[in-house]
């Protein structure tokens, strides 16, 4: 899934600074019970969240929970809109590309004394993930979940081609040679899919190659390692072994994968019970781990709830947070299986819920999985990654003199952010 951004052009942080004071749910609900409103996107995580509110509610019998579900194209511009108008929910959905720039305009409730006080059991959530939510030494939001990111394949087209599948021993190398067998342009099928996506392809294979997206608050890109990690990809795009980043714009990668003309495909584990959901891929499709460049790595995403720091109910909304944020939720929504929770020890009944493919490997990823690379206004910079990658990734070559430009240009998005923050 793309990480969009909350805010259009460079409007940004006046916009957020100057939201109302008001703010947030009806104090008392049917009953004289406190109401608190819960902002989200996905509908397909929506019956596992009512399920957790369920036994919220039960636990905390004053306070009734609300979902507000909006879809992930509105969901951005809905909330800067409710908050501007003081009406945003009391607890919200965020993910790493939008944090800074909310906790940085104080629209966000910290939380720190409140994890403080509860005993709340931060320390069973990925080290990597809560750091994401966490802005200027202060924590803004509580880990439900995370993705890492698998190599996924497809059995059939690995036995018709006459090769081994991926494992946890496989490196570059053995991606490249068989991505060069698995080929067949005759039947329309390439090895694998060199998709211009951030978070599923570039990152991952960046840090691989040992390179930084970000580093000490300037662009990777110019990097000798960055631009290994990118070339990785526009080579097997160069020798044919890959659709050109031209043919998946309107079909993507995942379903040229799901339509079996693609071997192999970097995909999230949050897409488990999608593929699991697809015949083809859940009768002869499986994961493994990502293989090994100059080190093993993988990318670490995954929401958060944070509190409105303009909701008329923040003690509620906190219970709620912090409720979330131990075990009873997570195993309530590790069961429904569309995501994997953050807290530790509840991950093998997701992995249960789809024994079809060998789940573990995407646990077996968080020792070396790096954090969504992200800063104050992460959308500008992201926005310039698709814009100058573009043309090696359909085969026009360029990559080195393109990531230097990105880079030059990142770099000036960095800068004009520091400014701004001044």
């Amino acid at each position: 899934m793309r990480r969009r951004t909350l805010l259009a052009g460079a409007l940004a942080a006046p916009a957020l600074a100057a939201c109302d004071r008001g703010g947030g749910s009806d104090t008392a609900a049917s009953g004289g019970r406190t109401a608190i409103s819960y902002g989200i996107w996905d509908v397909a995580q929506a019956p596992g969240m009512r399920k957790i509110i369920a036994a919220f509610e039960r636990e905390h019998p004053d306070i009734a929970v609300e979902i507000q579900l909006t879809p992930w194209a509105s969901y951005w511009t809905t909330l800067r809109t409710s908050m501007r108008g003081g009406t945003a929910p009391d607890v919200f959905w965020m993910n790493a590309v939008n944090i800074q720039l909310y906790a940085s305009n104080s629209v966000l409730e910290p939380l720190g004394a409140h994890i403080a006080q509860d005993r709340t059991p931060v320390d069973r959530h990925p080290k990597a993930l809560v750091e994401l939510y966490a802005y200027d030494g202060e924590q803004y939001g509580l880990p439900k979940d995370f993705d890492t990111i698998g190599l996924w394949y497809n059995k059939e087209l690995f036995d018709k081609a006459g090769v081994s599948y991926p494992d946890a021993t496989w490196t570059w190398d053995d991606v490249r040679d068989a991505a060069r067998e698995l080929t067949d342009p005759s039947a329309r099928v390439y090895g694998i899919a060199a998709e211009m996506d951030r978070q599923r392809c570039l990152y991952p294979s960046i840090f691989a190659a040992g390179g930084q997206v970000l580093r000490d608050g300037r662009s990777g890109y110019a990097d000798p390692e960055a631009i290994d990690g990118l070339r990785y990809w526009t080579d097997m795009v160069d020798r044919g072994w890959s659709p050109p980043q031209s043919a998946m714009a309107e079909v993507t990668a995942r379903n040229l994968f799901l339509s079996e003309r693609v071997a192999m495909n970097h995909d999230l584990s949050a897409m488990a019970s999608f593929m699991h959901g697809t015949p083809a891929i859940k009768d002869h499709g499986g994961v493994a781990v990502l293989p090994k460049g100059r080190r093993r790595a993988t990318v670490i995403h995954g929401l958060a709830n944070v509190v409105s720091a303009k909701s008329r109910n923040k003690e509620a909304a906190w219970r709620f947070v912090d409720f979330m944020a131990r075990k009873e939720a997570a195993e309530i929504q590790a069961a429904g299986g569309v995501t994997i929770s953050s807290y530790a020890g509840t991950q093998d009944t997701w992995r249960a819920s789809m024994p079809e493919f060998d789940l573990k490997c995407f646990i077996d990823m968080l020792d070396y999985a790096f954090p969504f690379p992200r800063s104050k206004n992460t959308a500008v910079w992201e926005d310039l990654e698709y814009l100058l990658l573009g043309a090696p990734f359909s085969g026009k070559g360029g990559i080195e003199s393109a990531a230097r430009t990105l880079a030059r240009q990142m770099d000036r998005a960095l800068d004009e952010e520091r400014k701004v923050g001044r």
